[in-house]
């Protein structure tokens, strides 16, 4: 089984190969942004991508939807320093079939390769039972109103890039960026575009 892992910080690259090196049935692919990482996958169709969200550039999310672009079928685990289960919830909604938080137990990102590559779906424990007993709480968080896309280019908002240079880094026109950042603001209440960078950098996005 081959393993794409698509992260930018080495010391977690190096942390997946020591944690995978004792299982013989998997190699290891690396790429360290989200145009590295499709090249990859375009090239090498591996069997699973485990994809960090908080990449340099676009983000796993982002990353995620163009590999499912090229393959309809391809397996993801989003890998995320994050453990809110906002995060989660929209890794799900962006295609993943797992989702492994980097503060969790080492275990459950083996785990997660292991019932992804079987054809199953991941979550860890204390994920999954924060999304099914959220209650309103869940609904209550401002981050919860946001389509993951939203969340994307909020966070590229957060780090600095402008409207044009986010539609460029998406593949989108500079009208729908505009349109989008227009939108959130009154999602979230917020009147202007530096409220939305504030938020984004508060709600750790970047």
């Amino acid at each position: 089984m081959r393993i794409l892992i698509v992260d930018d910080h080495p010391i977690v690259a190096s942390g997946c190969r020591a944690l995978l090196a004792g299982h013989q049935d998997i190699a290891i692919l690396e790429a360290s942004d989200a145009e590295s990482g499709e090249g990859v996958f375009v090239a090498e169709r591996p069997d699973i991508c485990v994809l960090d969200i908080n990449l340099p550039g676009v983000s796993g999310f982002e990353l995620a939807r163009r590999i499912l672009a090229h393959d309809a079928a391809a397996r993801i685990i989003m890998f995320s320093m994050n453990d809110d289960p906002i995060f989660a919830a929209r890794a799900i909604e962006a295609g993943a079939k797992g989702y492994v938080s980097k503060s969790g137990d080492p275990g459950d990102l083996v785990e997660a390769i292991r019932r992804v590559g079987e054809g199953g779906v991941f979550l860890p424990s204390g994920i999954a039972q924060s999304i099914a007993f959220s209650g309103p709480g869940f609904a209550e968080n401002r981050l919860a109103k946001l389509t993951q896309r939203e969340i994307e280019i909020l966070r590229l908002l957060g780090a600095g890039k402008s409207l044009s240079e986010i539609a460029w880094l998406v593949h989108s026109s500079y009208k729908t960026i505009a349109n989008t950042s227009s939108i959130m603001r009154q999602k979230l209440g917020l009147r202007s575009s530096s409220e939305l960078v504030r938020f984004a950098i508060e709600s750790r996005l970047v």
